[in-house]
């Protein structure tokens, strides 16, 4: 059975977790802007990784990255901050919440944040990581979006492993 955070310090808990994973995004792709130009990447280890700079409008994969950029913009913003509100309503009103599915909220949330940031600030998400093998590439994603899929991850094996 695992262990179960008590009620007042969940949203401590959530805030610090999803603070660490905004930091460490914030600041890695303030890294990547301050040292290597739109467009360009550095071969980290070769046929595997590379660190580049890249600009994503849109979602996941690039989905919705035509269009109008202002209804775009405000779209994302308005379905980051619907699930940012949704995070904190299902920690805040879960009667039971388990440490790793409160770590998947928490990193789910922090994810969150950091694109969000990154919508606000400059209306698309700074991309970095370059995961390939060989000619087959990953699209470039960031440390945000590696919080929020392992935040999903972890929730959709909560409940696989409930059942």
């Amino acid at each position: 059975m695992s262990k179960k955070i008590h009620e007042k310090y969940r949203l401590l808990f959530l805030v610090l977790i999803a603070l660490m994973v905004l930091v460490t995004d914030q600041a890695t792709k303030q890294a990547v802007v301050a040292a290597i130009p739109l467009g360009s990447g550095l071969e980290i280890v070769p046929g595997y990784l590379n660190i580049v700079h890249v600009r994503n409008p849109g979602a996941v994969f690039g989905i919705m990255s035509e269009g109008s950029s202002d209804f775009r913009v405000g779209f994302f913003i308005l379905i980051s901050l619907v699930a940012l509100v949704i995070v904190i309503w299902m920690v805040r009103t879960s009667p039971s919440l388990e440490r790793h599915l409160l770590l998947a909220y928490s990193l789910f949330f922090g994810g969150a944040l950091g694109n969000l940031v990154d919508r606000i600030y400059y209306g698309e998400v700074i991309d970095f990581i370059d995961a390939h093998w060989g000619t087959l590439h990953w699209p470039a994603f960031n440390v945000a979006d590696s919080a929020l899929t392992v935040g999903a991850g972890l929730f959709m094996l909560h409940f696989i492993v409930r059942r």
